[in-house]
């Protein structure tokens, strides 16, 4: 009982945090925006609209039993853990670079995995680039994206330490979504910044699929996907949504690969279509 206390009081505290910071992130969002609009240097504002709309979306599912999928998902794979490590200083430690180094394979079969990249992909969307961009977050990845943190749960990692730590990883990446910071020499090198994340949110084609990671750039350039910002950056999708309807950007790509499935000729053309990387196609017949 004394240790479940803790742990509430853990999530409880950090949480308590977290909202502070996301209130200032919104502050900050609206400041942006506003200035942008006085400046004129929004061209798409509807853009906005968008992630503004799909955010409200995700809160308002959040708050329902559908928010709590993430949560039991890893409380059930808990009974399944090899072993119960405690919470220490250390273990802290650890936790956030295991959900830093999680999250950088996630987010990287996010863009190799199509079934992935077809809700991934609504955060690409937007041809704009800003902090609201940041708000652009697919409804269905809580559905998902427990099942990457497993893993932590399995080898001894405490449920609420595991979400507290991805939690962490998460809000960090709120500030970089922006084009008003320029580059910053050697730490580009050491952490996800705005500069290193403008690359990620690119079209450009030497640009694609660089930069997943989440707080860390090292992963990156660890496994050979990191690269530096150098020519000017385009941003969206290699092959435009066309929309910023909320509803048409969250399940555009699933559409697209409901397309693509219907006419698969063969269950190897099938599981192609859903698992090779986005763009894959059959090969001509001879």
């Amino acid at each position: 009982m004394e240790n479940l206390f803790a742990r509430f009081e853990a999530f409880q505290s950090t949480f308590e945090w977290l909202e502070v910071i996301g209130g200032l992130f919104l502050l900050a969002i609206v400041s942006e925006t506003l200035w942008d609009v006085l400046c004129k240097r929004r061209k798409r504002l509807k853009e906005s609209f968008s992630n503004f709309a799909i955010a409200l979306g995700n809160v308002l599912l959040e708050r329902t039993a559908y928010g709590l999928v993430f949560i039991v998902g890893l409380l059930f794979a808990e009974y399944f853990a090899f072993a119960d490590i405690p919470f220490t200083w250390w273990s802290w430690v650890l936790a956030l670079l295991l959900a830093d180094f999680t999250y950088y394979w996630m987010h990287r079969w996010e863009h190799e995995v199509r079934i992935l990249w077809a809700y991934h992909s609504v955060h690409h969307s937007s041809p704009e680039y800003n902090l609201t961009t940041a708000l652009r977050l697919a409804w269905v990845e809580g559905l998902i994206e427990w099942i990457f943190f497993v893993p932590m749960i399995l080898v001894g990692f405490d449920v609420v330490q595991t979400l507290i730590a991805l939690a962490v990883v998460v809000a960090y990446q709120t500030w970089i979504h922006t084009e008003k910071i320029g580059k910053l020499g050697v730490v580009d090198k050491i952490l996800n910044t705005p500069s290193v994340h403008r690359v990620h949110h690119a079209s450009n084609r030497k640009y694609l699929d660089r930069n997943y990671g989440g707080v860390l750039i090292i992963w990156d350039r660890i496994f050979g996907t990191y690269q530096a910002e150098e020519d000017q950056v385009v941003y969206g999708l290699t092959q435009p949504v066309g929309s910023a309807n909320p509803i048409v950007v969250n399940f555009h790509e699933f559409a697209q690969i409901a397309k693509d499935v219907r006419r698969a000729k063969t269950w190897s053309e099938v599981a192609g279509y859903l698992f090779q990387r986005p763009g894959w196609r059959p090969k001509p017949e001879k």
